[in-house]
């Protein structure tokens, strides 16, 4: 996988393998996985990385990083999970504390950058998003006008949307992550959901073909 992966498993436990056998929820299986990495299991470690790098990536790209450090944040994000196994005891999801923690990644690697001189301006995010994804796939275009509308939302309105409806958190962990209270979570949800239906209304009306499909699916 990378690196960091391995160097984890060095210090891992010579014993026999206690990954557990597969629990019937994914977040279940995840938080099982994190626990057993936790007592030493290398195995385990690595299936906690694979299973939960698309949905951190994914996160961090929404939550305003650049394309072409979301995999830098995605692996700091797994080396400070890592760093602090010992401290999960599994009272949320393996995966609303992760997501948790590349929260405070991306807030940190902004901080480190405004306080950064800049000697460039970087590329738009939405044309670096629409370059990095792959053309001429099933549903490109859907994911490319997706992409668009949400860049659009507030911030925070933009966040819980992509934990709640994008990456299927309930709410109550949602509202772990975005450290806010559960009706504040709904609230934002709801909100986005309606500026995304008039967007997409609004394109609809324009005759834009790549968006007309998402109409139906978002309401």
């Amino acid at each position: 996988m990378i690196a960091w992966t391995r160097r984890s498993q060095r210090g891992a436990r010579t014993e026999r393998s206690t990954t557990p056998a597969l629990p019937t929820s994914r977040d279940a299986s995840l938080t099982a996985w994190a626990l057993a990495a936790r007592a030493g299991d290398p195995d385990a470690v690595d299936q906690f990385v694979r299973a939960l790098h698309r949905d951190v990536r994914r996160y961090v790209t929404y939550l305003g990083a650049d394309p072409q450090t979301a995999d830098d944040l995605a692996q700091d994000t797994f080396l400070r999970a890592l760093g602090s196994l010992h401290r999960f005891e599994g009272r949320s999801s393996a995966r609303t504390w992760l997501l948790a923690i590349a929260r405070r990644a991306v807030i940190d690697s902004f901080r480190t950058a405004a306080a950064r001189p800049r000697l460039a301006d970087s590329d738009d995010w939405q044309l670096a998003a629409e370059r990095a994804q792959p053309c001429g796939l099933p549903g490109f275009d859907d994911g490319i006008a997706l992409d668009e509308l949400l860049a659009e939302l507030p911030e925070e309105r933009r966040e819980t949307f992509v934990l709640t409806q994008l990456l299927g958190l309930p709410y109550a962990e949602a509202a772990l992550v975005s450290d806010c209270p559960i009706g504040t979570v709904r609230s934002r949800v709801a909100r986005a959901r309606s500026a995304l239906i008039a967007s997409l209304s609004d394109a609809e009306r324009c005759g834009l073909p790549e968006r007309r499909e998402l109409v139906g699916a978002m309401a």
